[in-house]
This record gives structure tokens, C-alpha cells and sequence, in this order.
């Protein structure tokens, strides 16, 4: 196997462990949140993780395989890969004082999701192979839309969340 390959298959675990460590921490998220419309979202997000992750396998199995990706392989059929709308209901900011779980799931998955647009730009920066460069920069897009998701719920909640619990002078 050539060093080209060597390194697009430590990538490609890289990427799995990334998305099965996603999917695990928004099933947990899914199960701990008491927001029906949370615990669908992370659901969602659940799912969309594992699916990333069984198209990340296929594509290191074709690498092992035959030297080289598959890319008639659909690119991860399934839910989309953007959050769109809000995440938790309106019921949520009735009770933001009491939503720290909530908060800090926004949080932490923002940076999940961060890692992985920061990882899959390198992968795709570094590759000189321009299908390899549009296969990491797809990517790039499924875990931008998480990213964006999140981001924007957390602007939506961050000022009530910080003025209910004093975190900010009065």
C-alpha cells in the first residue's frame, strides 16, 4: 500500500471514531434531555452520526480493498445534514434557569462538530488528489450544518441562560 493511501486510511479512522463518539454523546444527550423536541433532535443527530460513520467504513473498505475510494457510493442517504429550526422548544426557555444540561449539550456538541469541520479542511488542504479534496470538503459540509445549528440555538438561549442564572453583572 502507497503512503498516499496509508494516510487517507488513518484519516478515515480518525473521521469514524469522530462520528462514533458524536453518535454516542447524542443518544446520551437524547435520553438525558427532558425537552421532547431536544430529545428528537439529538435523535436525529444520533442517527445522522452513525450513518456518516457506516459511509466513512465503506470508503476505508474500498481503500483496503481495491487501492482506492468508491465514490458510487452514495454519500450517506439519509437524514439531512444540516439543523434546521429550533432544537428545543419553546417550553425550554420557560424553564432556561433549570436547562443546563441543554446548554452545555449545545455546547459541547458545537465543539464536536467544530473538530470535525477543522479536521476534514486539513484532510482535504493536504490532498492533492482533487476527488479526494471534494470528498473531504463534503464533509466539510455535513458537519458545517450541525456546527451552524447549534451555534444559532445557543445565540437564541445564551442571554436568558446567562441573566436567569446570574452569570452576568447586573
Amino acid at each position: 500500500m502507497n503512503t498516499a493511501n496509508e494516510k487517507i486510511l488513518a484519516a478515515l479512522r480518525t473521521a469514524m471514531e469522530a462520528e462514533m463518539t458524536g453518535h454516542h454523546f447524542y443518544k446520551n444527550a437524547a435520553a438525558t434531555t427532558e425537552d421532547a423536541q431536544g430529545k428528537a433532535t439529538f435523535e436525529r443527530l444520533a442517527e445522522e452520526e452513525l450513518l456518516h460513520f457506516n459511509y466513512l467504513k465503506k470508503q476505508y473498505g474500498s481503500i483496503l480493498d481495491t487501492g482506492d475510494f468508491n465514490f458510487s457510493i452514495p454519500l450517506a442517504a439519509g437524514p439531512s445534514s444540516e439543523v434546521s429550526g429550533p432544537i428545543f422548544s419553546s417550553q425550554l426557555k420557560a424553564r432556561i434557569k433549570q436547562s443546563h444540561f441543554e446548554v452545555s449539550a449545545l455546547s459541547v456538541g458545537m465543539q464536536l462538530e467544530l473538530n470535525a469541520v477543522n479536521f476534514y479542511r486539513q484532510c482535504a488542504q493536504e490532498s492533492d488528489n482533487p476527488e479526494v479534496k471534494a470528498f473531504f470538503n463534503h464533509l466539510v459540509k455535513w458537519e458545517q450544518g450541525h456546527y451552524d445549528g447549534f451555534a444559532q440555538e445557543l445565540e437564541s438561549l445564551k442571554e436568558d441562560y446567562w441573566q436567569a442564572n446570574n452569570f452576568v453583572p447586573m
